[in-house]
């Protein structure tokens, strides 16, 4: 219900992932806040706004132009939207900087990361305390969470932002819509489509070369857009004991166009392609821990999508197939291996305007998954069918759906969900939402050499309710969220070393079991808007509290790993009539445990980004920023090394 759309008038600045989730909040004091990080966090709010005396604009009727399509699986007004829904455009990911996706998604509310060491390692995504892989990622509509990991995240050392022309992420489940994955939220990558050409160039930190171009063609009957880019590093050890530099290099091309036969039909296409490497540690003889080794890891991924679209008066059709392939092949002499996973997919959307405010929104799928990972392999099916119906009227919106989906390995699964918004004063919107989320088995799960056929999928149920106040990117935006969800059938991994079963007989090493049972809770705040003339800012608060509810489980009642409760993130933008823009963002996150015994902890820490551009005329820019101005030692994943302090400076073209 929540819908903001974030602009550059608004504020700029392999491990596992366990399973999800918490217990109420206590919000007795943000215990991060104290010591050095406090006089670091002050010291940076107060250099980046000193001499702005703050005062908030009082016309709040900005407009809100932004489509979504996480909510219903069809474009669709972002205000017209019972869900909490944030769209990030290209003008934001240009004045943030850089190829690194999650400095743009930090401004995120509910959002945390974990990166196996430097820039290029692998990189995943966690959704209000859901693990990656039960967060659903979506590039031009197409899923592209790998078929052939164990968990079936996708990693976003994959990404680029220069080929991203919009990220739009749905917080929250939304399996009624999406189906498996869909547990603690959505994310759609747009790629680039513009009138024109562009391109741009930078050069700093470990020696880090990122070089981006894209080209565009729009008319009445046609769009198509091209773009790439290139990034490639020296990077730094990603042991943090190790001294020799872990580096990577990345190709990213991407393509899309839409080509219209009359008003009512069109043909849609698009396609994307990943390569990529990055130099990995291990576990070396004689001494078998974390520790720098000469290995890497090779990345391939592709993936397309066909489509027709026919839009007449009240109905919509959008029919496509869609396929993804993920393959990563690892050369550590001890364990090689190659692991290829693929995705295959029909599926049909549609919408009826039935008059009186009322619109069904139904669909249909079947998707084909298969992998190998010599000796494995196997394969998997699943047809889907959802409806949706929902009443939008001028100040209430009311949407209530329902799923079914019928697993070749597992059978049949129900899935509902209903949210509602209404805006009670003018600006004002109270919301409230009930979703369900299921997660299928991976094909790793189900057929590896640790594999059990037995697996139930995934489930959860979730709840939230909040208030929220204009629209991000206005002269004044509020949000204010509480949510909670629990969830069952939580896939583990038993290790035959430390106990028996009968499936050890025939799976030696262990194998994976349903067995958990998790709970998280948490509130989300953001507050933002125009502070004095050219002058923006944002501040996102979130906090997560993730509870182990496994009977049983000797771990019952510690946070689940990775999870920290409080992360907040403050930025501030001012952009002159002359060219020049200035910016800063300061990312905190505090204390979370690194394993579900919860004996290692990864400390919190507060990075800060400095940033400036200066336009030398409508076709060229330059720009540079400072990456973690104090130089912190942090980490996201124990025995994991990070960037220090780095400079970087640019250059961009626009025709």
């Amino acid at each position: 219900m929540t819908v903001v759309r974030a602009s550059r008038a608004g504020c700029t600045g392999r491990s596992g992932a366990l399973p999800e989730t918490g217990v109420p909040p206590a919000m007795n004091g943000i215990s991060f806040m104290s010591g050095d990080f406090m006089r670091k966090y002050l010291f940076f709010i107060a250099t980046c706004a000193s001499a702005i005396q703050p005062a908030w604009a009082a016309d709040d009727s900005a407009e809100s132009d932004g489509i979504v399509v996480t909510a219903t699986g069809l474009p669709q007004q972002a205000d017209r939207t019972g869900q909490s829904i944030t769209v990030i455009d290209r003008d934001e990911i240009e004045s943030v900087q850089g190829s690194d996706v999650t400095r743009v998604l930090q401004r995120l509310p509910g959002t945390t990361f974990t990166r196996n060491g430097p820039f290029g390692s692998l990189t995943l995504l966690g959704v209000r305390g859901a693990p990656a892989g039960q967060t659903l990622i979506l590039v031009d509509g197409v899923r592209a969470n790998d078929p052939a990991s164990a968990n079936g995240e996708f990693d976003l050392a994959q990404l680029a932002n220069g080929t991203i022309e919009a990220i739009e992420l749905l917080r929250g489940p939304n399996s009624v819509v999406w189906g498996s994955q869909a547990m603690g939220g959505v994310m759609n990558i747009t790629t680039r489509m513009q009138q024109g050409a562009s391109a741009s160039v930078e050069y700093g930190g470990e020696r880090q070369v990122t070089a981006t171009a894209a080209a565009g063609l729009v008319g009445d009957l046609y769009e198509a857009g091209i773009s790439g880019s290139f990034v490639d590093g020296r990077g730094v050890s990603a042991a943090d004991v190790g001294t020799e530099r872990d580096g990577f290099r990345h190709y990213n091309i991407a393509a899309r166009g839409k080509a219209r036969l009359n008003d009512e039909f069109s043909f849609t296409a698009n396609a994307r392609y990943t390569r990529g490497k990055v130099e990995l540690d291990g576990f070396p003889p004689p001494n078998y821990t974390f520790d720098d080794t000469a290995t890497q890891e090779k990345l391939t991924a592709w993936s397309g999508r066909f489509g027709a679209l026919y839009e007449e008066g009240r109905v919509t059709l959008n029919a496509a197939f869609a396929i993804s392939d993920t393959k990563r092949e690892g050369d550590d002499p001890s364990s090689p291996y190659t692991l290829d996973g693929r995705s295959e997919r029909l599926e049909l959307l549609g919408r009826v305007d039935l008059g009186h405010n009322i619109v069904l929104d139904f669909g249909a799928d079947n998707e084909w998954t298969r992998f190998s990972n010599a000796p494995d392999s196997g394969k998997a099916e699943n047809a889907s069918g959802h409806a949706l119906l929902g009443y939008y009227g001028e100040h209430l919106t009311l949407t209530g759906g329902v799923r079914y989906d019928d697993h070749s390995r597992f059978g049949g699964e129900w899935t509902v969900g209903a949210n509602g918004a209404f805006e009670f004063v003018p600006g004002w919107r109270l919301r409230a939402g009930y979703g369900e989320g299921f997660k299928a088995p991976t094909l790793y799960q189900l057929l590896s050499q640790y594999g059990n056929e037995a697996l139930a999928p995934e489930r959860s149920r979730a709840f939230e309710v909040g208030v929220s106040h204009g629209e991000r990117g206005g002269p004044l935006y509020l949000s204010l969220t509480a949510y909670t969800r629990t969830a069952r059938n939580l896939i583990d991994f038993f290790s035959c070393w430390s106990g028996t079963d009968p499936l050890c007989a025939t799976r030696p090493y262990g194998f994976y079991y349903n067995v958990g049972k998790g709970r998280a809770r948490g509130i989300e705040a953001e507050l933002g808007g125009t502070l004095a003339p050219g002058l923006s800012g944002n501040v996102v608060y979130s906090y997560t509290d993730t509870e182990n509810r496994t009977a049983g489980d000797p771990f019952r009642g510690n946070d689940f790993a990775r999870r920290p409760k409080h992360m907040a993130t403050v930025s501030l933008d001012w952009r002159s009539d002359l060219g020049l823009a200035l910016g800063a963002d300061l990312r905190a996150v505090g204390k979370a445990w690194d394993n579900a015994s919860n004996t290692v902890r990864n400390g919190s820490y507060a990075l800060g980004d400095v940033r400036a551009s200066y336009r030398l005329n409508g076709n060229i820019e330059l720009f540079g920023r400072v990456e973690n101005v104090w130089n912190e030692r942090y980490t996201t994943a124990a025995g994991y090394g990070t960037q220090g302090r780095a400079a970087y400076i640019g250059i961009r073209l626009d025709t």
